[in-house]
């Protein structure tokens, strides 16, 4: 059994419900410790809308979150995440600003694991 994360018409998404439900719980911690909502609808028979304009607001607001972050605890808890949203953002043809990414010249290595961290996973997220 699996899950639809989609846009429109279109999956970006197709977890197992385990990886769909893991996923959701982050993406709902993440909501309570921004202020904002996701974007990420509700799961409803298996499928979730994802609605762009608000996934654009809250991928800004965790990349800049996350950027700030400097425990590295709290850097290794969250990389998944925004790793995983990073991957849903591009297939949504959202475009992540790569300065909150720290890809930009001033970023160096960390923006860039990260990045390849989610060309990693994307690998591994079925559509």
């Amino acid at each position: 059994m699996s899950q639809y994360f989609d846009l429109g018409d279109e999956t970006l998404w197709n977890p197992s419900i385990g990886a769909s439900r893991l996923f959701q719980h982050h993406v709902a911690f993440f909501e309570a410790e921004l202020g904002l909502p996701s974007g990420i609808g509700p799961m409803t028979d298996d499928e979730c809308q994802i609605v762009p304009d608000a996934f654009e607001v809250f991928i800004e607001a965790l990349l800049a979150r996350h950027r700030r972050t400097s425990h590295p605890v709290a850097l290794a808890l969250s990389e998944g995440f925004v790793a995983t949203v990073l991957v849903l953002a591009e297939r949504a043809r959202i475009e992540a600003d790569r300065t909150r990414l720290g890809t930009a010249p001033e970023g160096g290595a960390w923006g860039a694991g990260l990045y390849e961290k989610a060309r990693e996973l994307g690998r591994h997220m079925p559509r």
